[in-house]
């Protein structure tokens, strides 16, 4: 059996102090600006070929609480085969193009954010009658989930807080 430290004792390694107050970050208060070389893969907005049959663009952009874009979130976007994933630029945009699909999961990872948000994106033209996900939010709060129909395309813009805040899912 090993030798037991004193009541009260922290070894050097551990995180907190003796009156059990965090001294050194963990894990999970670690937070940077990884996304944008750590998760873009070749092809990554593209879940099928731009052009191809049923393929439909999907633009926006990420907001944050005071309006402004913001430049170096990864918005990841799948619908059961489907996954695409793309950083926004400067002006916060992103786009995807998919097959059309009545709905889309959509995960936000972006600058201080502990853990990713997820929500739901809705094409206009689905039949919406009964989604459970749908039914949960409040009926003035639905539109922040379905994107609207554009001369080429689809727009669903994600706002991180605010009025207009997109509705998140928690998992």
């Amino acid at each position: 059996m090993g030798a037991r430290l004193p009541v009260g004792h922290c070894p050097a390694w551990s995180p907190r102090d003796t009156e059990r107050r965090l001294t050194i970050p963990t894990p999970s208060q670690t937070v940077g600006p990884f996304f944008g070389f750590a998760m873009p893969f070749e092809g990554d907005a593209h879940a099928v070929a731009p052009g191809s049959d049923g393929a439909v663009r999907i633009e926006g952009q990420v907001f944050d609480g005071a309006g402004e874009p913001v430049p170096d979130a990864v918005v990841e976007i799948s619908d059961g085969d489907q996954f695409a994933r793309c950083g926004t630029d400067r002006e916060g945009a992103f786009h995807f193009t998919v097959r059309k699909a009545p709905s889309f999961d959509v995960l936000v990872f972006a600058r201080g954010l502990l853990r990713h948000l997820a929500t739901r994106l809705y094409l206009p033209d689905a039949n919406l009658d009964g989604d459970p996900v749908l039914e949960m939010v409040e009926p003035e709060r639905r539109h922040t989930l379905i994107a609207s129909a554009m001369e080429v395309g689809l727009r669903f813009d994600i706002r991180l807080q605010g009025d207009q805040e997109t509705v998140f899912i928690q998992l």
